[in-house]
């Protein structure tokens, strides 16, 4: 018998990273990539895109390590909060109910079959313009930011695995996501897997940490709103003196143009544009071999050695 889709998870809200260099890497989101702050609580900055729909995307917090913090995901409904709390309670995943973060309400946190800190919630506090960033058509959450990159908003995030298919499995089974593309090796384990719950071709991605450490961050992307402007934000970046990981190219799966480059405090970040839409309910997933897979990216160079083996935790420091 077949089961009717899990449709609880309406999208992405917000990504919690560490930085043991908190000055500058709020200086790299603010300046360079054009981000405003909406809050300032602890050891935490709170910050958007101008495009963001929610009142914050990102969450910044002073550690001893860079790294990720948690990743936030909205539910359609409290109800549906309810019932994928259960499920995943059921499963052996949980970490149990909190009264809540700044701009939401109580969440429901959990780890994923690698280790990442997972939470859901329903109840959201919107986003109020304030008057110096009213745009001219009210149907934009705030006026164009014309500073640095200009980034709009979160598109997605890379999460490095010790098991892919473990962590595909339950991101597919416990939340509903849906597998759009897939890497593979020779004898069919997943290398990498590219995941959904909007229509955009993914939301989440998971890579292979051949480290074998479990729960390390690989990487986070911001949007911009054209191929142009990511390479406006290479040139930013260029000019303040951030390392630029891999410069601008164009992806294979969910073919985004991208930059990557690593923020102050070491975590990867991409700022990308582009992709294509998934309308179809019976999408069948995209399979890459290794031997496609060999012929590098879109345009046939390869991305950089580095971007396999480094993630946050940094484990050869």
């Amino acid at each position: 018998m077949n089961h009717e889709p899990i449709r609880d998870i309406a999208h992405l809200a917000h990504i919690e990273l560490l930085t043991p260099k908190p000055n500058e890497s709020l200086n790299f989101f603010k300046e360079l990539l054009g981000m405003e702050v909406v809050h300032s609580e602890g050891q935490s900055v709170f910050l958007r895109g101008w495009g963001d729909q929610q009142l914050y995307s990102l969450k910044l917090t002073e550690a001893k390590q860079a790294g990720l913090g948690h990743v936030a995901m909205r539910t359609f409904s409290p109800y549906a909060l309810e019932q994928r709390a259960l499920d995943i309670e059921k499963n052996g995943f949980g970490l149990g109910w909190t009264d809540g973060d700044y701009g939401h309400g109580r969440s429901y946190q959990f780890t994923d079959a690698d280790g990442h800190k997972l939470e859901i919630y329903y109840e959201a506090e919107k986003y109020v313009t304030p008057d110096h960033l009213k745009p001219g058509l009210k149907n934009m959450p705030a006026k164009y930011s014309a500073k640095g990159a200009s980034v709009t908003q979160l598109d997605h995030i890379n999460l490095f695995s010790s098991d892919v298919d473990a962590d595909s499995l339950f991101f597919r089974n416990q939340l509903g996501f849906k597998l759009s593309e897939q890497a593979i090796t020779d004898d069919g384990k997943q290398t990498t897997a590219w995941l959904h719950v909007t229509n955009k071709s993914y939301d989440l991605a998971i890579s292979h940490d051949k480290s074998g450490i479990k729960g390390r961050f690989h990487h986070a992307a911001f949007k911009v709103e054209s191929p142009e402007m990511v390479l406006r934000a290479a040139d930013v970046i260029l000019d303040n003196g951030i390392f630029i990981e891999a410069p601008p190219n164009k992806h294979v799966a969910g073919q985004t143009m991208f930059v990557y480059v690593y923020e102050p405090g070491g975590n990867r970040i991409e700022v990308c544009a582009g992709g294509f839409l998934i309308f179809s309910p019976d999408w069948e997933t995209v399979t890459w071999t290794p031997e496609e897979r060999k012929k590098g990216l879109a345009w046939g160079t390869p991305l950089p050695s580095t971007f396999h083996t480094y993630g946050t935790p940094d484990i050869s420091k």
